[in-house]
């Protein structure tokens, strides 16, 4: 790309970042809705996450979907009836791969470009740099609007655990291959999916295997009464609250019954209030020996690990199921109104509160598929951008109106306070949310 000093015009055109499964719904509706599009993409691809040939994929060989394939595919283009009810990454990423080209969205799309800058211009434009992720000379664009869709299970969040250790240390992102874990002794810290995921894979395959968790967690298997669980769950929407918790609670403990007596920590709150871990062979492995539940890790101490209890025990790898950080590194934190922490205050984790042409689609942590959420946030994205043009006033008006809504209206209500659960959403909730806002943009009658 050559330098180009003056912004160029693209002002009748929106800026999508990133073409994983949440840009390429972003693309598509944006274009539905009449806009021009240019989606920028750092990778030679798409798929974002899905796609384990990027560098920054958390995805691992293993991996599957731990939603069902009804609940996560784009309601506008269903994954097929032959797949299986969790289908592997790799058919993920063939759908999506599909779905761009079915809707034709490689046109918009500009591969190994990132984008390294974007400041608001006059009357809510953008000046968006773009570089080649080669390197070499940027340019400057200019945009009615930018969408963000750089994914938020990109950054790593390791934890920081005093001492040294003699051994291997490794982040889940950087895991891939279970190969990896063969005849070793392996230390898994964290309970959410990935942790459990690859203490199971490593049960499987090392000498050893310890798994090591802060709290307790409520662990649903992936199929309840002879279907997903999710769907389960879903049905028993129709139940009123406090008996859908009792109920919730009273089969996860039938089925997967008190793990406790191996030595894991009862969890401290509601089946509800943290986001769910699905796993059927945790309690399997457990109960055969295979994985041993330790406490939290304190430090460590050459060649061993202390725990939270004072035992001791000596891995010769440690994965470190920590999760992720969301990352904005092209946006200055003001414009996404982040605390000190990095965590974003946006209207339905969305809208930014006050640059009505800047939005983030698939800023969610659901209790089910990401994708159709992310699909309904961008028709109300285009569809706002949209109104912003045709009827400005009344594009004001609502927004001043959105912006007072209190967050326990979309959002869950009581969850674990912790960085994993600062997206948490009940999907049904925040559709019903997102289907308010797509009323008050209806055209008037």
């Amino acid at each position: 790309m050559q330098d180009s000093p003056d912004p160029g015009d693209r002002r009748d055109a929106v800026c999508v970042v990133g073409a994983g499964a949440s840009g390429l719904t972003a693309v598509k509706n944006l274009l539905e809705m009449g806009f021009l599009v240019d989606c920028y993409e750092r990778e030679t691809s798409v798929g974002g996450a899905w796609n384990w040939r990027h560098d920054r994929s958390p995805v691992f060989a293993s991996t599957h979907l731990i939603t069902s394939r009804p609940l996560t595919e784009f309601p506008d283009f269903p994954m097929p009836d032959t797949w299986p009810d969790y289908p592997h990454h790799s058919q993920v990423l063939d759908y999506l791969e599909r779905y761009a080209k079915h809707f034709r969205l490689g046109e918009q799309i500009w591969y190994g470009m990132e984008v390294v800058s974007a400041v608001p211009a006059d009357d809510g434009f953008w000046d968006v740099t773009i570089q080649s992720t080669g390197g070499g000379s940027s340019r400057v664009q200019r945009y009615a609007a930018i969408v963000v869709a750089n994914g938020h299970n990109w950054s790593p969040l390791k934890p920081e655990i005093p001492g040294e250790f003699r051994g291997q240390v490794m982040h889940a992102g950087a895991y891939k291959d279970p190969a990896k874990l063969r005849g070793r002794k392996v230390l898994v810290v964290g309970g959410g999916n990935t942790g459990c995921d690859i203490a199971v894979e490593a049960a499987q395959q090392a000498s050893q295997v310890w798994h090591s968790t802060r709290r307790g967690y409520w662990y649903a298997p992936k199929y309840l009464l002879g279907r997903p669980a999710d769907q389960v769950y879903s049905w028993s929407r129709r139940l009123p609250a406090r008996l859908r918790e009792w109920l919730h609670r009273r089969l996860l403990r039938l089925h997967t019954g008190d793990l406790t007596r191996f030595g894991v920590p009862a969890p401290d709150h509601r089946p509800s209030e943290a986001h769910p871990v699905v796993t059927s062979q945790l309690p399997y492995y457990l109960g055969h020996g295979k994985i041993t539940a330790v406490p939290d890790v304190t430090r460590f101490d050459g060649a061993a690990v202390e725990l939270a209890d004072g035992s001791r025990i000596e891995p010769d790898l440690v994965i470190t199921a920590t999760g992720y950080t969301p990352r904005f590194d092209f946006l200055e934190p003001a414009l996404l109104d982040s605390d000190e922490d990095g965590r974003p205050d946006l209207h339905l984790h969305a809208f930014a509160r006050r640059h009505p042409t800047l939005a983030v689609i698939g800023l969610l942590q659901p209790d089910a598929g990401l994708f159709p959420l992310a699909h309904w946030q961008s028709v109300a994205v285009a569809r706002w951008l949209r109104l912003r043009l045709t009827d400005p006033a009344r594009a004001t008006a609502i927004q001043q109106k959105e912006s007072t809504r209190p967050l326990a209206s979309w959002s869950r209500r009581r969850v674990v306070p912790t960085r994993r659960h600062w997206f948490e959403v009940d999907h049904v909730d925040y559709l019903r949310s997102l289907e308010s806002l797509l009323r008050q943009m209806e055209p008037a009658k």
